[in-house]
Order: structure tokens, then sequence, then C-alpha cells
């Protein structure tokens, strides 16, 4: 099923109007550009609003309750306090590495959305290396959490940008490693073929059945790379104040603040893809056209199946967020030596053992493991 092309439609649509087709092609690309800033910048607020509600559930709390209906507008009231306050840069800083590394860290995050798919077609640019691309563009966010530790001039800061570094270095390679024998099963790197390979079975295709000690390490490096609870050592409040955010404020603060709960919602979304079948429901929604006979061709069909992928895939993403947050109050702080024993003694040697098995039943099974 070719689901809905949303280009296909608008140039065809401008076209009708005797506009050129070229002229509605260049119309069309500022579109898809918006419509991902818009998205992750939605799930990171949606994910600050989970954060509160969750938390307080945890504790028996009530919440955010008053700020809008169910505490919705404490998000947007957040951005708005964040503009207005000052943006102070210390007198002893590098003011050009301190402005830029918060810049970096929210632009490689934001860019990494260019590839995820919300549907087959629901995608900015399915490109032949999507998930390695993910990988590739957030792995330099260490590099402007180093560069505003160390710029800050703030040995708080300074040792939070050192930890944030080797953190990323241990846990991305396992990470990696998880992402590739995913890529194996499905013979690519894309994230559209990621998904599509697991759609012929419905629940039963889902790379989860196929791949539980990826999974696993995955979320264990997700939540690594996110520097969420027990990971968050490079922002440690006992230890580092705040780590390297210590001596940020007003925009720049916003910036780690918006680009650290979209990094979250990021990885939510990889989770979603490569193993719980990305927009794909649980049943094949294509044997449902077929028993109502409708043609996959069909328009209004077409709309409702990109609907129903959308809010499939968002739905296992903020399922994800849920437990990331749960976790926050349920597992203490590891220590810096527990962190990195964790990710370069365990998870590599288990993320290469999984890497050899993946092989190895691609190669019995065939059938089963896209041999």
């Amino acid at each position: 099923m070719t689901g809905i092309d949303l280009q296909r439609s608008f140039i065809d649509l401008f076209s009708g109007l005797g506009i050129d087709p070229e002229v509605a092609r260049v119309m069309w690309m500022p579109l898809p550009m918006l419509a991902v800033v818009t998205i992750a910048t939605v799930g990171a607020l949606a994910a600050t609003w989970l954060e509160r509600k969750i938390s307080a559930a945890a504790q028996q709390r009530i919440g955010p309750e008053y700020a809008g209906p169910f505490g919705l507008a404490i998000p947007a009231a957040d951005v708005v306090k964040l503009l207005i306050k000052q943006t102070v840069v210390p007198a002893n800083a590098d003011p050009l590495l301190f402005v830029l590394g918060p810049v970096i860290v929210f632009i490689s995050v934001f860019l990494s959305f260019l590839v995820i798919p919300f549907g087959e077609n629901l995608v900015i640019s399915n490109v032949a290396t999507g998930i390695f691309l993910v990988i590739a563009i957030s792995s330099i966010a260490p590099i402007g959490l180093l560069m505003s530790g160390y710029s800050s001039n703030n040995k708080y800061s300074l040792l939070g940008g050192l930890r944030a570094a080797a953190q990323s270095i241990s846990y991305e390679i396992p990470l990696a490693l998880a992402a590739l024998a995913v890529a194996m099963m499905s013979n690519g790197l894309s994230t559209v073929e990621i998904v599509e390979q697991q759609a012929d079975l419905g629940i039963l295709s889902w790379n989860v059945w196929r791949q539980p000690i990826g999974f696993i390490i995955f979320i264990i490096a997700a939540l690594a790379e996110c520097e969420r609870i027990p990971f968050d050592l490079p922002e440690a409040e006992e230890e580092l104040v705040a780590g390297y955010q210590t001596e940020y404020s007003g925009v720049n603060f916003m910036l780690f603040y918006g680009a650290s709960y979209a990094n979250l919602f990021l990885s939510a979304l990889l989770v979603a893809i490569l193993y719980l079948g990305g927009w794909e429901l649980p049943f094949p929604i294509d044997k449902v056209a077929e028993l109502l006979s409708i043609p996959e061709t069909n328009p209004i069909w077409q709309v409702v199946a990109a609907f129903l992928g959308a809010t499939v895939i968002l739905l296992k993403a903020f399922a994800f967020i849920f437990l990331a947050i749960l976790l926050r109050w349920t597992v203490p702080r590891v220590r810096i030596d527990q962190l990195l024993d964790l990710g370069w003694k365990f998870l590599l040697p288990i993320g290469l053992a999984n890497l050899l098995l993946t092989a190895a039943l691609k190669l019995a099974f065939p059938g089963a493991f896209g041999g």
C-alpha cells in the first residue's frame, strides 16, 4: 500500500490551478521543514507536560492543574518565561563558544527528525542510510555540550561537559550495534524500509520479538544518550549543581531544555520505528481494506490510513516516554564508574554477540530473519 503522497497531491493541486509544476515543487519545499520543526517542538512540549503529570502521579501529587485545562498551558508558560528572561554570559567565559554550544546541541537534535517517518510517504527525506544518519547527526551534540562546559569557566560545568562526552561515546556504540542488527534483518538502513519489513503479520512481525536483546540494549543506550535518570551524570544536581548548564539562562538555557526533551521524543520515535512496527497497526491494515472491499488507491482510505499510522507511531513513542519518566522515580542514579562499566563491559560485548547471533539466524532461518 503506497499510502497518501502529500507532495504529489500538493503539486497536482497547484498544477490544476495553472501554476507550473516546478514552481509548485519549490513552494512545497519549506512546508516539510516547517512541519518537522512543529512536530519536534510540540512533541518536546508534550513531553515536558507528561514529565510533570506522571511524576506527580508517581509521588501521589496532583501536578499541573490550573494553568489551562489539566495544566496544558504549562509548557507554553515555560517558553514565554525563558524568552523574557535575561541571557547572561559570565564575565570570564568565552562568549562565542558559550553561545555556540547550545545552538549545536539544538540543531543536531532537530536535524535528526528529517528522516523520521510518520507514514510511508509522511517523511521529509527517505534516505537509504536513514538510521545511521540519525546516529551520526546526534553524535554531534556532545561536542556542543563539551564546548558549553569548557567555555563557561566553571569547574562544575567543565566536569559536566566531560561526563557528557564520555557518556555519549560509551553508549553510542551499543546503540549503533543494536540498530545495525535490525538493519541486517531489514536488508537496509532506510527508516521506511525497516517499518515496511514489519508489516506482514501485524504485531507478530514487529522486531521486538526477533530482537529482544537488541531492544533492551537500545532502550538502555537511548536513556543514557538522553541523559535521563538513572544516567543523568552530566547534570547531577547533587554533585555538579547542573553540570554544563550551570551558567546558562534565558534563551540559551531554553535551547538545552528544548533539545533535551526533543531528543527524548526522537529516541522514543526510533524505538517505535526499529522495534514496534512504526506506523503499522497491531493488525495489517491492508487486510482490513481487502475485507471492506476498499481499493488501496481510494483517497479517503489513504487519508484515514495515514492518520491512523501517524496516531499509532505517536502512541508508541509516548509509551516509551512514559517508561522513561517512570524510571526517573523508580531507579536510583548510578555512579560514573558504574555508568562506564555498564556501557563498555556489558552492553558492548552483548551488542556484538547479538549482532553475530542475528547474522547466524539470518543464514539459518532466512524466511524469519530477512535472509
